[in-house]
């Protein structure tokens, strides 16, 4: 099949290309994202120097625990957001005050992304990102699959295509490059990415993104790796070494387009200047939403502020952060009872408490069993 196509001039997609990899972007119509990015890092930059070191980390806390949720979202899988948040304040030595309890399977996505983002300045090597596959993958499978973990797919099982429907109606939107050819094209990607190639900071970005899901070198973790590849470029972009605002939180609100932009981008020419259009404003948006996470940060500060000098015990502290960080669902006195794993009588005379001392308030509406809230 590949040679058929490959001999008869028939590229369906972009690495079939003569001149691959050599991208080709109009820089002139990415001038206005750019400056539109950069205007965005620059306003969220500018409101996180006033606001002091504890609070920059508490809101890069909440960045980087949103990136580590929505890049294994994008891929269908749901993570714990309390193992996720406990494990990075672990590693960023930030205090939250409750722990959960550690999750391997978290544990592997929050040390590919820390080490993505924290180590943005050190070069991207075959070994780094075979560790960052075998983080994803500790057991040596997906899901109940057997994969190879930390070296590149061998296609034993026929190409790597990604394929939607059901057996018989399968739509293919995309083969990658077959894996003989994946350690030389590896070795030019990595070259590539570690080298002063002269492009902005921030197209470097989207290209490596764009570059490295195009080879899609793994028998799985894939899209995940790409987008730490990406994530990698970003603080050299910015010059902060503190990641706050989460571009794969934006990519998971707009999967769809990511999907149709990147299968439309694969099957097209060298000239990705509609997919770099894309990546930037997306990015923008991102940066955009984190003023938003921003302000939940300052809510939670104002409210610690406020109740500094109330007596309160390390329950009544818990589930208050718990309510701070949003609560799914209604508080009620059995919930609190389970989360500070203490019994019914304690949680009810811990609420009473806070309700006396105006810190909660009663949901209003009622129903079987009573709700509280934040006292706003």
């Amino acid at each position: 099949m590949f040679n058929h196509r490959m001999n008869s001039g028939e590229n369906l997609y972009i690495w079939q290309s003569e001149d691959w990899p050599q991208w080709r972007y109009d820089l002139s119509a990415l001038t206005g994202p750019l400056t539109d990015v950069s205007r965005a890092q620059g306003l969220l930059l500018g409101r996180l120097a006033d606001v002091g070191m504890a609070l920059r980390n508490q809101a890069s806390l909440a960045a980087l625990t949103e990136d580590v949720v929505k890049t294994s979202e994008i891929e269908g899988e749901v993570l714990n957001v309390q193992s996720v948040r406990s494990s990075i304040a672990r590693r960023m030595g930030v205090d939250i005050g409750a722990v959960a309890p550690v999750d391997r399977h978290v544990e592997g996505v929050v040390e590919m992304v820390l080490d993505a983002t924290t180590r943005a300045a050190a070069p991207l090597s075959a070994e780094r990102l075979f560790g960052w596959h075998a983080a994803l993958f500790p057991t040596g499978y997906s899901g109940m699959t057997r994969i190879a973990v930390g070296q590149w797919r061998t296609d034993t099982e026929g190409p790597m295509q990604i394929v939607s429907g059901h057996v018989g109606r399968r739509k293919v939107h995309f083969q990658a490059p077959p894996a003989e050819v994946l350690a030389a094209e590896t070795d030019r990607f990595l070259a590539w990415a570690n080298a002063e190639t002269g492009e902005p900071t921030l197209i470097k970005a989207g290209l490596a993104h764009l570059w490295f899901v195009t080879l899609h070198p793994f028998d799985d973790g894939n899209g995940r790796i790409a987008r730490a590849v990406g994530d990698l470029f970003l603080p050299r972009a910015d010059g902060s070494p503190q990641r706050f605002y989460s571009l794969s939180a934006q990519i998971q609100r707009e999967r769809k387009d990511y999907y149709d932009v990147l299968e439309r981008t694969q099957k097209g020419t060298l000239d990705v200047t509609s997919w770099l259009s894309w990546f930037l404003g997306t990015l923008e948006r991102a940066v955009a939403s984190a003023q938003t996470t921003l302000d939940a940060v300052l809510v939670k500060a104002r409210y610690w502020q406020r109740w500094a000098g109330l007596p309160l015990n390390e329950r009544q502290v818990k589930l208050l952060n718990r309510l701070l960080d949003g609560f799914d669902g209604k508080l009620t006195s059995s919930k609190w009872a389970a989360i500070a794993k203490c019994s019914p009588d304690t949680s009810l005379r811990d609420i009473t408490q806070l309700l006396a001392l105006g810190v909660l308030q009663k949901t209003p509406g009622g129903g079987r069993s009573t709700g509280y809230e934040l006292h706003r």
